[in-house]
């Protein structure tokens, strides 16, 4: 193993992921930001060659960044994603998703199952910019603006 001390301290890599489909559906792009234990970063941004939704776009980026901490001997991960369908579905066993996004699903499950420790938790999407800006990047498009407040109402 590297010298991350991933293996000797048993903590885990973190993982902010996102995906976004444009339109939805539409062409799908996928970000995540990677910390490894000992604080390095590493980002993944790329386009996908398929079209789907935003939460098809969300399960494939999460997968990406699971098969990249898997190459990297990561032994734990505790993935963020700002996607409650996805974590809902993945935190129930026996959860039935969407039949065309059934196979994601147990991609899912098989690799988080393949981590010693590994956990998905939700957080609220202004929390997970970077990895929102990584996935609409991939695509082409900027970050998202950010929420106007005060917003006053149209007569």
């Amino acid at each position: 193993m590297s010298g991350d001390g991933s293996v000797a301290t048993g903590l885990p890599w973190v993982v902010h992921c996102d995906g976004s489909a444009m339109p939805n559906p539409g062409r799908m792009g996928i970000g995540a930001v990677i910390t490894a234990p000992d604080g390095s970063r590493h980002t993944l941004s790329q386009a996908t060659h398929a079209i789907g939704c935003n939460n098809e776009a969300e399960l494939l980026a999460l997968t990406a960044a699971l098969h990249a901490l898997r190459d990297k001997g990561a032994t734990a991960v505790l993935a963020y994603s700002d996607n409650s369908t996805l974590v809902e579905q993945l935190a129930a066993p026996g959860a039935r998703p969407i039949e065309r996004m059934a196979p994601l699903f147990d991609d899912a499950r098989a690799l988080l199952g393949s981590f010693a420790q590994a956990r998905v938790q939700w957080i609220p999407r202004h929390r997970n910019g970077e990895a929102d800006a990584l996935a609409r990047a991939a695509l082409g498009f900027g970050p998202k603006p950010p929420p106007r407040h005060g917003k006053k109402k149209r007569r």
